[in-house]
């Protein structure tokens, strides 16, 4: 099988697990959608646990290339702070999606070690961006950065999450704006 077809099997997975986190990676459903048979997709991944894991490391490595372009198109890290909740913004747009992490760690107790251990990669690289940007807008104290980091992440993963309930990105977006009315980002 062709590299091709590993990608739409990854693509396919990341839709499914958006909309039903963890326990929407089916296979039958993917292998429809791709248009290849089911036993197709173990050419490229043993199992569901394989494929929930390249999922997720994919993601998190899409989303840290999109946080280094942020970074690297914007001198201002109080810029960086403020377009760092466009990230979880383009999923509520993409058909009101959740953050694959997001909806991972809400299974977290029942993913598979593997998946698990991308999730929270995902989170941890987050959390260092962030981190990196607030010492770079001033902050000189790192526990402090961290913590502050942690808040924005949360707060920013949480807006979605209330946001994607109401189906109302313009939710979302009044949240960030009062994120930054308060001073978090």
């Amino acid at each position: 099988m062709s590299e091709n077809a590993r990608e739409a099997i990854l693509a396919a997975a990341r839709s499914a697990a958006q909309l039903h986190g963890y326990s929407g990676i089916n296979f039958r459903s993917i292998a429809e959608e791709v248009g290849i048979k089911n036993a197709s997709i173990y050419y490229h991944f043993a199992s569901k646990a394989d494929l929930g894991a390249a999922v997720a490391e994919r993601y998190w490595q899409d989303t840290l290339a999109v946080l280094e372009e942020i970074r690297a198109s914007n001198t201002d890290p109080l810029q960086c702070l403020q377009l760092y909740p466009s990230i979880f913004r383009r999923s509520l747009k993409d058909h009101n999606r959740l953050c694959l992490s997001s909806f991972m760690a809400a299974e977290y107790e029942d993913l598979p070690d593997q998946v698990s251990k991308e999730i929270k990669t995902y989170a941890d690289v987050n959390v260092k961006w962030l981190a990196e940007v607030l010492v770079d807008a001033g902050w000189d104290v790192e526990h402090a950065c961290e913590r502050r980091a942690r808040a924005i992440y949360t707060a920013v993963a949480g807006a979605q999450l209330i946001a994607r309930t109401s189906a109302d990105i313009s939710l979302f977006d009044d949240l960030m704006l009062s994120y930054i009315e308060a001073g978090l980002i």
